[in-house]
């Protein structure tokens, strides 16, 4: 085991990284080197994870949206990441499989983990992703999804729910793979070129 590149990371772990993601042994103890010099005792905290995140935001507050992308990440709701469930994060986060990032995606609007979706759950989310958006892109929205509430208001008309309705993760996953536009709205991609 003293030459095996990966020896810090244990066999089982790695077996089931690479069964249930797309990386290969490399990239796993790469990762797993530089994952123990950010946490030497082997766990990210949600403050830390906070910090990681909002450099990917500079100009705008992804605190909140941070919260909520750990705590759907957060597996067995410890309060901190360890090196298996930040990889998982990566690998979903980063996977083209839609039906993964749609069940992510679903994870990360059921706040009360219930296993559906309500209005208010859309909302908070919603609201998180509005304060990554630097204001001078906000100014350029479109008029009916310029601020959460329409924004919501705009996903719950297009799942066709009423006010106290929930939607269920099936409906959510079906609903969303096949409408880009709809896509769009659950989220917020940074626009890489600058206009």
């Amino acid at each position: 085991m003293g030459n095996n590149r990966s020896s810090a990371l244990s066999k089982e772990l790695l077996d089931d990284l690479k069964l249930n993601t797309a990386y290969s042994e490399q990239e796993l103890a790469d990762w797993y080197s530089s994952f123990l010099k950010e946490s030497p005792d082997s766990r990210i905290s949600r403050e830390r994870f906070e910090q990681i995140y909002s450099k990917f935001f500079p100009n705008a507050d992804a605190t909140k949206y941070a919260q909520h992308v750990f705590r759907s990440f957060d597996a067995n709701g410890d309060g901190t990441l360890d090196f298996r469930e930040y990889v998982v994060a990566l690998h979903l986060t980063a996977s083209g499989e839609i039906d993964l990032k749609l069940e992510w995606a679903f994870s990360l609007y059921d706040i009360d983990g219930n296993g559906t979706i309500n209005k208010a759950e859309v909302l908070e989310i919603v609201t998180a992703i509005f304060k990554m958006i630097p204001q001078e892109e906000q100014e350029t929205l479109p008029e009916g999804e310029n601020s959460p509430e329409k924004r919501t208001e705009k996903l719950w008309k297009f799942f066709g729910k009423k006010e106290n309705d929930k939607i269920t993760e099936g409906e959510f996953v079906e609903g969303v793979k096949n409408n880009i536009e709809i896509q769009r709205l659950i989220q917020y991609e940074k626009r890489h070129n600058h206009k």
